[in-house]
């Protein structure tokens, strides 16, 4: 398994072939984005949505797009938050981890959890956090299982929907 950054071409943007295969990913995990109505209709996710959702996200110079690659085919994506616009919070955050639906229960999602939590420990970070929607007991079970701990109840920056924060030592 590989962890390598989102590259962008000289005009910020992802390059075609690379796109294809994360829309393929995204829509892939239909359920979850029925559950965090990240996009307008699950059933139909698009290249210019991914490419957008992704854009918006590296708007913050302080998030990372990360591939997970194993076999040099791309099995999930990690988006990653080195500093929380809230200065009291001293972590950094994990936004996003969506494995390829087709690839679940094979150890992926815990071997990029894994290596996301290496990165942060490698440059002295002390510990990470992650929200899971109050809607997705499937992703608290799966983060607890890793050991993240639940401590705070709230509602996300972004859309306002009830969630769970977690944190873990690393």
């Amino acid at each position: 398994m590989r962890l390598e950054p989102l590259p962008l071409t000289a005009d910020h943007d992802i390059p075609g072939p690379l796109l294809t295969e994360l829309t393929a990913l995204y829509a892939s995990n239909r359920d979850f984005h029925a559950l965090s109505g990240d996009f307008p209709d699950p059933d139909d996710i698009r290249p210019e949505q991914v490419a957008a959702a992704l854009a918006e996200e590296l708007v913050n110079p302080d998030v990372e797009v990360l591939l997970a690659r194993s076999a040099g085919r791309l099995v999930g994506v990690a988006i990653t938050l080195a500093r929380h616009p809230d200065p009291a919070d001293p972590d950094p955050w994990l936004g996003l981890l969506l494995i390829d639906a087709g690839e679940q229960r094979k150890g992926y999602g815990r071997e990029v959890a894994g290596l996301v939590e290496e990165r942060f420990r490698a440059r002295g970070r002390a510990a990470l956090r992650l929200a899971v929607l109050d809607n997705n007991p499937r992703g608290l079970t799966f983060w607890q299982a890793l050991g993240y701990a639940v401590i705070d109840h709230r509602r996300d920056r972004q859309r306002q929907r009830p969630c769970a924060v977690l944190r873990k030592a690393l």
